[in-house]
């Protein structure tokens, strides 16, 4: 009997024992599990900042796509694009990132500079065009195809520009994913995707409805302050919609050429990095307060300068070379300037 108790003990013992174990296993697991998170979010949130420029302008060139359409088909329009772009950035960008990642990583920073002169010629491109109209107006063009087919047309248009600008933000944002793991990098990737797809079109279909919204305050508000606000918003719209045109077109100049003097560094050429950074450095060092936001500020507006002077430069070679061989691509792009 003693013999028995004995074992019923030791068998207690060694329950108590790989309960402690499991017990341990499941804290780590929780740590592992909080560490990954962790740095997935923190990888999201970095690749998300990375991509601000091109997100920037995503949202402020969309609604015109919309332009000189009925109102009612406003709203369906930015959902068939958006879709586009979920499908575009989650099935065909996300996998092509991962296995270029995996076979071709030499490719990325070519790439990521090829996108970057994309976003400089963009950029320069809405600054020559304020200088250097041309073309139909969107009203000049909903007069003359009718609705179905000026939406059929707008929305490819709207759709080709968005896979060049997913491409980017793709790009920029496996560049900046720290993890080796292609788990984690998929899984930052879909929601850099989903996050930033979401925020750009929710942001669109606000700014296209925000008029509407504005009209029908001035017809149902009870207070006079309701009307006023109403009226206001109705009458800010075009002003609001020009400013966030110009920071999307600065930051796309900015972002681009950060883009080509960073992948400048990677290739070997270090020269203008440095450069950029001294002048930074030594502007900041002027100053008493803020000298982080200073240098920062510096060394954007440099970038900018840079991408502005890069995409004036490719304006031509685009517009003389590259859009008569692959304009039927790009049938937006076909009253692009010629210098």
């Amino acid at each position: 009997m003693s013999g028995l108790l004995a074992l019923l003990d030791d068998v207690a013992a060694i329950a108590k024992l790989a309960a402690a174990q499991v017990d341990d296993l499941a804290a780590q697991a929780a740590k592992v599990g909080a560490k990954v998170g962790a740095t997935v979010i923190d990888d999201a949130a970095k690749a998300g900042a990375k991509a601000a420029g091109i997100v920037i302008d995503d949202a402020a060139v969309t609604p015109k796509y919309v332009t000189g359409l009925p109102a009612a088909r406003e709203l369906p329009i930015i959902w068939k694009i958006a879709r586009a772009s979920f499908f575009n950035k989650l099935v065909i960008l996300l996998p092509a990132a991962l296995l270029l990642n995996a076979f071709l990583p030499w490719l990325l920073t070519p790439l990521l500079m090829l996108g970057g002169c994309y976003l400089c010629f963009e950029g320069a491109e809405k600054i020559w065009h304020v200088f250097h109209p041309h073309g139909k107006s969107h009203a000049e063009e909903a007069e003359t195809l009718d609705a179905v087919h000026l939406e059929e047309q707008r929305v490819a248009g709207a759709i080709k520009t968005d896979f060049i600008l997913s491409a980017e933000i793709m790009t920029i944002s496996l560049a900046a994913i720290e993890s080796d793991e292609w788990i984690t990098s998929a899984v930052v990737l879909a929601i850099v995707a989903i996050g930033i797809t979401t925020l750009v079109y929710g942001a669109v279909a606000l700014l296209v409805k925000m008029d509407d919204a504005g009209l029908k305050l001035t017809q149902i508000g009870r207070l006079s302050a309701t009307r006023a606000f109403g009226r206001w918003l109705v009458k800010s719209m075009p002003t609001i919609m020009t400013v966030i045109s110009v920071i999307g077109t600065a930051a796309m100049l900015w972002v681009g050429g950060s883009i080509i003097v960073h992948g400048l560094e990677a290739l070997g050429w270090h020269g203008p990095f440095d450069t950029i950074h001294d002048i930074a450095g030594a502007v900041a060092a002027s100053v008493s307060m803020a000298t982080g936001f200073v240098e920062w500020a510096v060394t954007a507006f440099i970038d900018g300068v840079i991408g502005l002077g890069l995409g004036l430069g490719l304006i031509p070679v685009v517009t003389r070379f590259i859009m008569p061989t692959f304009g039927r691509l790009f049938p937006e792009k076909q009253d692009a300037p010629h210098s």
